[in-house]
Formats: structure tokens, C-alpha cells, sequence
């Protein structure tokens, strides 16, 4: 499966915690063209297999006008055959969305939302520097709903200092009451996060019960879904499928040895800065599998391992089990995934 990744580096205000590539204003108006230039001159990159998702992320795309916004889906409509295409997702600020906007979106071709929330507790909110408040979350939600949105993911996150047991439990309970389809979970990192390692276990783990009782599958370590609405652009990164990548920042894969890059850089980018790339060797490929493989429910096929040494071990400790003939990491240790990874990689 193929899929297009836009980025739109801009914000209006960054966020303390933010480790992505974007910056507080920029001509909005060079960046697209500049997009319409990459698109075209990339056109090629997926070997005329049809792209079967879009996503448009950042940074902020809700930022952008609906018409520079309407120029790239079209750059990319003039460049690639999106008749295949099953989802399309923008990332949007809560404070840009209303009924209004997010009818632009949906006429546009967007199916599905992303609303970066991250908390429903206003103090946290500040801090973050987030722009909207808890209310004004809901009813962006409730806007992206009345405007004909039926596939809605809202972002949280957990572990920093100062967030509760209390807190965040009453933040799980508000993003099922405002009737989220998808909901994914982030760690805090950085000097915000808590140094209280069980702390962070117990609210991830408070997380994995709350959300499995509501009916919502974790498909992979931060995502939960309700049935059908796992992120199909998502899944194909982990399944190492091939996408393109657009934009300052962005990175694409051929699908089998070829990793890519533009410079992170929006005034390089728009002057048409060099694209940067590398040639996985056979032990990059074997890492790339493993790693992102042991994130998702479905694991990887136990073959693949069958010339590791530490992976008796790990089947014998319990943090590795084989069901159906494939490996994967029990529930209640994806907390400590990149752990267990780790040592079966030594």
C-alpha cells in the first residue's frame, strides 16, 4: 500500500514539548508552490502504484487557507492517480475547527481528522502552550461531527509532571464522552516529563483497561481504535510499505532499500534544496522490521527470529509470546517495548 505525507511547518505558537520540525509564521503562499514543484518533479517515486492514503500534517495545516490548502490537493490530483484513495487525514488545532471550516475540509476530500487535544485540564493546557482550552476541544469535536466528520482521532498524552491519576483518568473519560473514533497516547519527553517511571506505567496501564473496556482495540503501542477505524497511513509505515514524502522535513521510503529526506529547512526548501537520502544495508532492513513490527498487535512472523539468541529468553520471562506463528510484546509490557526490543537486538 502507498501512501503521500504533506507537511506544513507552520504554527501559530510552538508547543514546549514539540520535537517536529515547524516554525511560527512563513509565506504560506512560496511553500505551496514549492510543494507543487516537488510534486511534480516526484511524481515518479511510486512506480504508478496509486497512493490509497493522504496525509496532510505538521505542524499546523488547519493554519493554512482553505485555498492554499485546495492548491496542493490538486497539485497532487494533477501528479498522481488518487482514484484508490481510503483516507485521507488532516491534522487540525481544536481552535481552527468549526462547522464552517471543517466543511472546507470534508468538500476538499478529507475523510478523516486529527485534533491535536493533548489535555482537558486548562492549567496543563498552558503549559503546553496550547491555543484551545478543554471546552473549546469539545466543541470542536462536536463541530467536525455537525459538519459530516464520522472518523475523529484525538491526540493525548500522559506521563509529565504534575498530571495525576486522577486527572488523566478524568481526561480518558471526556475523549470517550465526546465520542472519539481514535485515540492516540504519547509519552511526555523532554524537561516536562515525569520522573516517576511507575507513575507513567500506571497511567499507561489505567490507560490500556479504560480504553479496552469502552470497546477500543490498541492496535500499537500509542494507538487505540475503536473496530475499523485503525489509521490506515500509520500502518503502513509500520508495515514498511512505500510513501512519499512532501514538504520541508519530510521523509519518504521506496518500499524496500531507499530512505529520503528534505532539508528541515522551509527558506532551503522553497529555493530548492537537495533531497537527502540512504541505501538500507540487509542488517538496516532486518532492525527496521523487528523495531517497528514488536509496536503493533500483530507482531512479526516468528521467522524472522529464529536466529536470534535472546528470543528463547524473552518467550521464557514473558515479555515475548508466540501466537499463531508470529512474535509479539503481552499488553501489559508495551510500556516497556523499546526495552524488550532492545535486548532481543543486542
Amino acid at each position: 500500500m502507498a501512501g503521500i505525507y504533506v507537511h506544513f511547518p507552520f504554527c501559530r505558537e510552538r508547543c514546549s514539548y514539540c520535537d517536529f520540525y515547524s516554525q511560527t509564521g512563513g509565506d504560506w503562499d512560496a511553500y505551496v508552490k514549492a510543494l507543487e514543484t516537488e510534486a511534480a518533479l516526484r511524481k515518479n517515486f511510486l512506480k504508478g502504484v496509486p497512493p490509497r492514503t493522504i496525509y496532510f500534517g505538521g505542524g499546523t495545516p488547519s493554519l493554512l487557507p482553505i485555498t492554499a490548502l485546495q492548491r496542493t490537493v490538486e497539485a497532487l490530483r494533477r501528479n498522481f492517480d488518487l482514484s484508490e484513495v481510503e483516507e485521507f487525514t488532516m491534522e487540525a488545532n481544536p481552535d481552527d475547527v468549526t462547522a464552517a471550516s471543517a466543511g472546507e475540509w470534508l468538500a476538499m476530500g478529507v475523510t478523516r481528522l486529527s485534533m491535536g487535544v493533548q489535555s482537558f485540564d486548562d492549567s496543563h493546557l498552558r503549559t503546553m502552550r496550547r491555543r484551545h482550552t478543554a471546552e473549546g476541544a469539545g466543541k470542536a469535536l462536536r463541530a467536525a461531527r455537525e459538519a459530516g466528520f464520522d472518523n475523529i482521532s484525538i491526540d493525548l498524552i500522559f506521563g509529565f509532571t504534575g498530571l495525576s491519576d486522577e486527572q488523566w483518568e478524568d481526561g480518558i473519560a471526556r475523549a470517550l464522552a465526546l465520542g472519539a473514533d481514535h485515540i492516540s497516547c504519547y509519552q511526555m519527553t523532554g524537561r516536562y516529563a515525569s520522573e516517576d517511571e511507575e507513575q507513567c506505567r500506571r497511567q499507561y496501564l489505567r490507560l490500556q483497561e479504560l480504553l479496552s473496556k469502552a470497546g477500543f482495540r490498541q492496535y500499537e503501542v500509542s494507538n487505540y481504535c475503536r473496530p475499523g477505524r485503525e489509521s490506515l497511513h500509520n500502518g503502513s509505515y509500520w508495515k514498511r510499505d512505500a510513501y512519499l514524502g512532501l514538504g520541508a522535513a519530510a521523509h519518504s521510503f521506496d518500499g524496500d532499500r531507499g530512505r529520503f529526506w528534505n532539508i528541515s529547512d522551509m527558506k532551503a526548501y522553497c529555493a530548492g534544496s537537495a533531497l537527502r537520502g540512504e541505501t538500507l544495508t540487509d542488517e538496516d532492513i532486518f532492525t527496521e522490521r523487528v523495531m517497528l513490527g514488536l509496536r503493533t498487535a500483530e507482531g512479526v512472523e516468528a521467522s524472522l527470529l529464529k536466529d536470534v539468541t535472546e528470543l528463547s529468553g524473552l518467550l521464557g520471562e514473558g515479555l515475548l509470546e508466540e501466537i499463531g506463528g508470529r512474535i509479539r510484546v503481552p499488553s501489559p509490557y508495551l510500556f516497556i517495548s523499546d526495552w524488550i526490543i532492545g535486548r532481543l537486538l543486542l
